[in-house]
């Protein structure tokens, strides 16, 4: 694959992304909770399709979660797929074809009820709608990270190209959670908004146009990048021990990530604080705050950089404990300082989960001649994927329980403090990665 060299180049490709991960979040966030009226108060006639339940409750539970259990196994499978993919082509422009058209075709068909009525037919065909669009969005994601591998020259270049991803990945969660409210306010059908945001998905575009791949259906491209079954490569991904001990360290960060983002509402519901104020603080300053972790990064290298972002997580989810205390007229600026703090950290969390594995992957096919890019990504999203399963359905339950909800951001804080400890004893090879003049 040819190699990005121009930094207007790089910056380009991380935007790519941008949209199919909004088509995503919409899919989750709104457009499965849209065909069922429960829970919406106001504007129901606007948040649902047809202000009216379209599936049957308790099957449709069930089949989301065998949507969500069949994205997590595919991960995998997928990964080995377009790792081994022999074309003319090339292997990662026709996997991104082949996950990114029938991804769009399943986003728009889902719009469309079959019945007007919440009928078993309605429930399996958006939950069979569901997993087409799971499990192509995953094919399209997967294989654009492992370019992430390939299409720059050197670490540095990667963490530029993670950095810009981090930045546009915030960009499609304010935009989700800000301007979905506003389009509806404005007396828009949800089913209206989902496609107004589908021409994002075009940024997917900048990728097809950017890779420049030779053929890998010839002898020449066989021998020179090694073909190896789905067994084989996952073996190799799990024998990599400084992969496997960053995948632990990634456990135990999401733990505190994800309980972060999944139970702070419940947290600031005790304090009769409206988070939007706190979370746009939190969100909005992260492309300015990405600026400091790059220096130090560039620096001393990617982890004083890593445990920099981790120090100030914990530090800033501390000081919020303090929200409980403080005087009514107080609660909201010191929260909104905090979430300020805390914004030297988000942007840096996505950065480092693209950086460290397409680092590593590249080195492995360097070493080797073997491709495994995809892999490495699978494999750390099957890891995130359990990681965030135990923070919001096993820490989050307890701590609800046992009314201890209060707690929260402390439990959090010690999360980020245990990953940053583990943080000390990275490989050497990892830690540097970013710094100029090694």
């Amino acid at each position: 694959m040819n190699k990005l060299t121009k930094k207007w180049q790089i910056i380009l490709y991380g935007c790519s992304g941008l949209g199919v991960n909004m088509l995503n979040i919409i899919m989750g966030s709104y457009l499965c909770s849209a065909l069922l009226v429960g829970g919406f108060d106001k504007n129901s006639e606007h948040w649902t399709y047809l202000n009216k339940d379209l599936v049957v409750a308790a099957l449709w539970g069930t089949l989301i979660v065998v949507a969500k259990a069949i994205d997590g196994l595919i991960d995998l499978p997928f990964s080995s797929f377009t790792d081994n993919l022999r074309t003319r082509w090339g292997r990662r422009r026709p996997a991104i074809l082949i996950g990114y058209i029938p991804m769009l075709i399943s986003y728009v068909l889902f719009l469309v009820p079959i019945d007007k009525e919440a009928t078993v037919l309605n429930t399996i065909w958006f939950a069979t709608l569901l997993c087409i669009f799971y499990g192509t969005y995953t094919l399209t994601m997967l294989t654009y990270y492992a370019t992430f591998a390939e299409i720059v020259k050197d670490d540095k270049d990667r963490v530029l190209l993670s950095n810009v991803k981090s930045i546009c990945d915030v960009v499609y969660f304010s935009m989700s959670f800000a301007l979905v409210p506003v389009f509806i306010s404005l007396q828009m059908n949800i089913r209206i908004v989902a496609l107004i945001f589908m021409p994002l998905a075009l940024t997917m575009m900048i990728t097809m146009v950017m890779i420049k791949e030779k053929p890998t259906n010839t002898k020449e491209s066989l021998e020179k990048v090694k073909r190896v079954s789905f067994i084989t490569s996952l073996k190799f991904s799990f024998k990599n021990t400084k992969f496997i001990y960053w995948l632990c360290l990634v456990f135990v960060m999401n733990l505190g990530l994800q309980l972060f983002l999944t139970g702070i509402n419940e947290f600031f519901s005790t304090t009769g604080i409206d988070m939007t104020f706190v979370m746009a603080s939190a969100f909005a300053p992260v492309p300015f705050t990405l600026m400091l972790y790059n220096k130090l990064v560039k620096k001393y290298g990617l982890k004083v950089g890593f445990q920099f972002v981790l120090l100030t997580f914990a530090v800033g989810m501390s000081l919020m404990m303090l929200c409980r205390i403080l005087p009514e007229n107080l609660i909201l600026p010191f929260a909104i300082f905090c979430g300020i703090i805390v914004s030297f950290s988000i942007g840096a969390f996505f950065s480092v989960t693209y950086t460290i594995p397409s680092q590593m992957a590249a080195e492995y096919t360097e070493k080797t001649g073997i491709s495994a890019a995809t892999m490495y990504f699978a494999v750390q999203g099957l890891f995130e994927a359990v990681s965030a399963g135990v923070a919001s359905g096993v820490l989050l339950v307890f701590l609800k329980q046992n009314d201890l909800v209060s707690i929260i951001t402390l439990v959090v804080a010690f999360f980020c403090m245990a990953a940053f400890v583990m943080a000390f004893f990275l490989p050497k090879s990892v830690a540097l990665i970013g710094k100029e003049d090694k």
